[in-house]
């Protein structure tokens, strides 16, 4: 059985061009880009809680890095640096093989460097820290929406929390529509270039992680406003919009979480350069909403009522 020093050097010791110094020392040294500000964020995932048990440690892989690599795009940052750290039960190489694979495709794909971290053996738990540049003044704040900006989402939300939900024995999918969801579940897409993109055009963004109401109510806490969301203009997938259970259909759309798509605010004036922006990178990008004086999020049907949930999002402690 390999030693903890010979599971890193085998399974995550990687060059790191971007850096001075990568995985294999008491630290990593890397250097800025001149006149840039570091983006830094820290997820967890740890089993029962973010992923099955079963999870494909491939896809799990994909979002132990993921997951990080979207709160990069919700901040316009540029990923570049990556720290890994594993709580791992015992060595099981087959799993491990498995595991760095899908990490490794995930940053290669986004040129970010694995420079350091950390193994311990314990109950699987996975903690990622990832560093990002933006340029100061450009960086999508959640402090920074306006009264009167249009709200938007990309891409679709709801699938995986579906997902999760059929795990938990709450609906039956078919097998291909489990499929469906699970991929979402496992393997987000995280949003950089849309992120990168929106520097200038958005004044402030999140990524969707805990559930749109939630985290769209971070953003109007921090900028000190309400928010009006028109669920009927919420894009979702034709899986979700034929639920015969309305209840369970809002629930995944407005509170399942686990979509990590962006949603943003932006001015009224910007709406045509968004709608451009959209059809640039082939995302569907959708206007829901509109910021006001106020707080809170308000969910409204057609009518102007409000659409009720049991809950607004995940919270670990709630």
């Amino acid at each position: 059985m390999p030693t903890e020093f010979e599971l890193i050097a085998r399974y995550f010791a990687r060059p790191a061009p971007q850096a001075l110094l990568g995985v294999g020392d008491d630290a990593a040294l890397f250097r800025p880009s001149c006149g840039m500000a570091l983006a830094v964020s820290a997820d967890m995932l740890v089993m029962g809680t973010h992923f099955f048990p079963e999870t494909d440690p491939r896809a799990l892989g994909h979002k132990a890095l993921a997951v990080n690599l979207s709160d990069m795009a919700a901040m316009g940052a540029s990923p570049r640096w990556v720290l890994l750290s594993l709580a791992l039960p015992g060595v099981d190489t087959r799993w491990l093989r498995r595991f760095a694979g899908g990490f490794f495709a995930l940053a290669r794909r986004h040129r970010v460097d694995l420079v350091g971290g950390d193994t311990t053996r314990g109950p699987l738990n996975l903690s990622v820290t990832i560093l990002g540049e933006v340029p100061p003044h450009a960086s999508l704040r959640r402090d920074a929406a306006r009264p009167g900006d249009d709200v938007w989402v990309s891409g679709m939300l709801g699938d995986a929390a579906l997902g999760v939900a059929h795990g938990k024995g709450r609906v039956t999918l078919a097998e291909g529509e489990l499929v469906r969801c699970m991929r979402r579940l496992e393997r987000p897409n995280p949003r950089i270039e849309l992120g990168i993109a929106l520097r200038g055009v958005a004044h402030a963004a999140i990524d969707i992680s805990d559930g749109l109401a939630a985290d769209l109510g971070h953003i109007c806490e921090r900028s000190r406003l309400g928010a009006d969301v028109y669920v009927a203009q919420v894009p979702r997938s034709p899986l979700v919009a034929r639920l015969a259970d309305r209840r369970l259909a809002h629930e995944v759309l407005l509170a399942g979480g686990d979509d990590y798509e962006l949603c943003f605010t932006a001015p009224v004036r910007g709406r045509g350069r968004v709608q451009a922006l959209g059809k640039r990178l082939g995302l569907p990008l959708t206007r829901i909403g509109t910021m006001r004086r106020g707080r809170g999020v308000r969910l409204l049907n057609a009518d102007g009522d409000a659409v009720r949930i049991g809950r607004h999002g995940f919270d670990h402690f709630g």
